[in-house]
């Protein structure tokens, strides 16, 4: 007798909330990797001015010869657009990138507890911000995991997976799974500041601002100097530009008063430059210009 091999199980429902440069980058890794994609965010223009960017970065993937046109097709028929938190019920993992800030995450979290089933992980793709507090607001600390993905996590691979002191076994299994299935590589860390990428990464960017700020030498050259002497693909003021400078304002200051460590003190010209408008890729100036202010363009 012939016996029929189990089927595979589907692909969880993935939602992201949040609209931003990691946001669109997170549900372009879900969809591509085969799951159903819900993407939120409070501010609903937001949502559709995201799947414009996340059919440019298809197109030019494709253009590029690094996606095939089916592929790019049936990942953009994933995405599913959300309007309200209700529309969220249906996930089986929700990941959070909105901007670090532990009250407005504690509101969502709340929110999301009360539509969601009790089985749905949630995620936060924080990186300063403890997990196990974040999963003490969550209402199921025992679902909840920090899940941080290496930005653009649409091009980089890396996610660091953080369990708070709740959490279960299982909801690890099912993230480092999920990971591994939509073609992230996992690794394992404590809940500690910046983990292990803006333990190194914020620092860094810090002093590089600081270059600019001294007049050592410019953005440009500095970032060529990382890239070639160094082998890093971005130079770290290209990404601070597609971070967000305001998003860099708030990392420093975040990560600064948890740790009281002189190198995380946000650099004076980041506050000026914020104050400015110049916030980046985003607004179309940073530390470079920008003919667009979309956050991917055609790159893939």
């Amino acid at each position: 007798m012939t016996v029929s091999p189990d089927p595979m199980p589907a692909p969880p429902t993935v939602a992201v909330i949040g609209c931003g440069t990691m946001g669109i980058g997170i549900a372009i890794v879900a969809a591509r990797g085969g799951c159903p994609t819900i993407i939120y965010d409070a501010d609903r223009a937001r949502v559709s001015k995201a799947l414009a960017e996340i059919e440019m970065f298809l197109a030019g993937s494709v253009k590029r010869g690094k996606l095939d046109p089916q592929t790019a097709t049936d990942t953009l028929a994933r995405f599913i657009l959300a309007s309200a938190i209700s529309d969220l019920a249906s996930a089986d993992l929700v990941i959070e990138a909105i901007f670090e800030d532990i009250a407005a995450k504690a509101d969502l979290y709340g929110a999301l507890n009360r539509v969601c089933p009790s089985g749905t992980v949630f995620a936060s793709n924080t990186s300063t911000l403890s997990i196990t507090r974040l999963a003490a607001a969550s209402g199921r600390p025992e679902n909840f995991v920090g899940l941080h993905f290496c930005l653009p996590a649409q091009l980089m691979k890396l996610v660091e997976v953080t369990p708070g002191l709740r959490t279960s076994a299982e909801t690890l299994t099912r993230s480092r799974t999920f990971c591994e299935a939509v073609g992230q590589i996992p690794i394992e860390t404590k809940d500690r500041p910046g983990f292990i990428l803006n333990h190194f990464a914020i620092p860094l960017n810090n002093r590089a601002i600081r270059l600019v700020e001294q007049g050592v030498a410019t953005a440009r050259d500095i970032d060529l100097a990382m890239k070639t002497a160094m082998g890093f693909p971005m130079g770290p003021l290209e990404l601070v530009d597609l971070v967000g400078l305001d998003t860099q304002e708030r990392l420093c200051d975040t990560f600064f008063s948890i740790t009281n460590d002189p190198a995380l003190a946000c650099p004076p010209l980041v506050r000026q430059m914020v104050a400015a408008g110049w916030l980046g890729k985003k607004s179309g100036r940073g530390f470079y210009e920008y003919s667009s202010s979309a956050t991917f363009g055609a790159e893939g």
